[in-house]
């Protein structure tokens, strides 16, 4: 026979979450789209600025507004999509062409 205190403590031993990381909400989509959002940002500086750096804005704020545990990548991706516009930019104003070359 268990006493009271004996059964309350196994419950509570039951209950107890097995890590922290299980009481924070999961987020997997938001996650994964701000890791996108770096990812498109960065190749974005080297190719296809004109499409990828839109694509890195828009999946960096998606991922903001959905409360992502990867704050730090979807604000990257977010930096990164405004310097790929202002690169396209530049390289038209410049060069009247929209993709890098090196040389004359």
């Amino acid at each position: 026979m268990t006493t009271l205190t004996e059964a309350a403590a196994k419950n509570a031993s039951t209950n107890a979450p097995k890590n922290a990381r299980s009481t924070a909400p999961r987020r997997p989509h938001a996650d994964g789209m701000a890791v996108a959002s770096f990812v498109l940002g960065l190749l974005g500086t080297l190719v296809l600025n004109v499409v990828l750096g839109p694509c890195a804005l828009i999946l960096g704020g998606l991922a903001l507004a959905r409360g992502t545990n990867r704050r730090g990548r979807a604000l990257l991706g977010l930096t990164l999509g405004a310097v790929d516009l202002i690169l396209l930019a530049t390289l038209v104003t410049t060069d009247g062409t929209v993709s890098w070359h090196i040389g004359g």
